[in-house]
């Protein structure tokens, strides 16, 4: 019977969780310990109502997570967070919260199974956070069109909805980046500068990146934040129920962004 600590223990070490600088809010790893053995894995995007209760009906009291209990900041316990609390205590539910180590991973990562859905070969890095690469890059001949297209397949199975920087007709992208979620950024557009590469694609970005973008010749295709991180959860929760014959299920709960 496997137990929280160990499984964490396990997973910390698969993800290099104690070597990658995060978010102060990210707190990765295990959040909430729970008492009994590990029955059941749920995985979502976000901490929330939606997804505990998704995890409820799963029967699963083990909850992994990329955006965690404290995302959000400091918050009092009182209102909706006091009742997901109680949620969790009540059906002792562990929760595990994995971002950046998780974004980053090399076969369970959000960023390499992106590319891996879009029909793209990863063969380098991208989007440097901290002297760690969150992101991948690589090479290709396919026209933008038919990429965006692709992204939109994928995107519609989470609600999603994909927008993309003007592009001209017949263009092609040689020379991809990519950095899931909030990925578009000044300095994620200026390494893409210097990289001499022609397309971006990430979950989502502030209104000034597509200025930057279509001025420097660069397309964006801004695939979703939700969307494009739906993939590493549901990964890892699969690797750990195969690791540990435990039932592994993904709670889709879209945000529409």
């Amino acid at each position: 019977m496997t137990k929280i600590h160990e499984l964490a223990a396990y997973t910390d070490e698969l993800l290099g969780t104690d070597d990658i600088p995060d978010y102060p809010s990210a707190l990765n790893g295990l959040q909430l310990e729970n008492r009994s053995a590990i029955r059941g894995i749920a995985a979502a995007v976000d901490l929330s109502t939606r997804a505990i209760d998704g995890a409820v009906r799963a029967g699963a009291n083990l909850l992994i997570v990329h955006h965690g209990m404290f995302w959000g900041g400091l918050e009092q316990l009182r209102g909706a967070s006091y009742r997901r609390l109680c949620t969790l205590l009540e059906h002792d539910i562990a929760i595990y919260s994995s971002h950046l180590p998780l974004d980053r991973h090399p076969t369970l990562g959000n960023n390499v199974l992106l590319a891996n859905e879009l029909g793209l070969e990863s063969t380098g890095t991208f989007a440097d956070y901290g002297g760690f690469f969150i992101g991948v890059s690589g090479e290709s001949d396919v026209e933008t069109s038919a990429l965006v297209q692709r992204a939109k397949k994928f995107a519609s199975a989470f609600s999603g909805e994909v927008r993309v920087t003007p592009i001209t007709q017949g263009r092609r992208t040689k020379r991809w980046g990519m950095c899931t979620g909030a990925g578009a950024s000044s300095d994620t557009l200026k390494e893409a500068a210097k990289m001499k590469i022609d397309t971006l694609i990430v979950g989502e970005g502030p209104h000034h990146t597509a200025v930057q973008a279509e001025e420097s010749g660069l397309a964006i295709i801004y695939a979703g934040h939700y969307a494009t991180e739906t993939l590493g959860v549901r990964a890892l929760a699969d690797h750990l129920g195969a690791k540990y014959g435990i039932p592994a299920n993904f709670v889709n709960a879209p945000t529409g962004l």
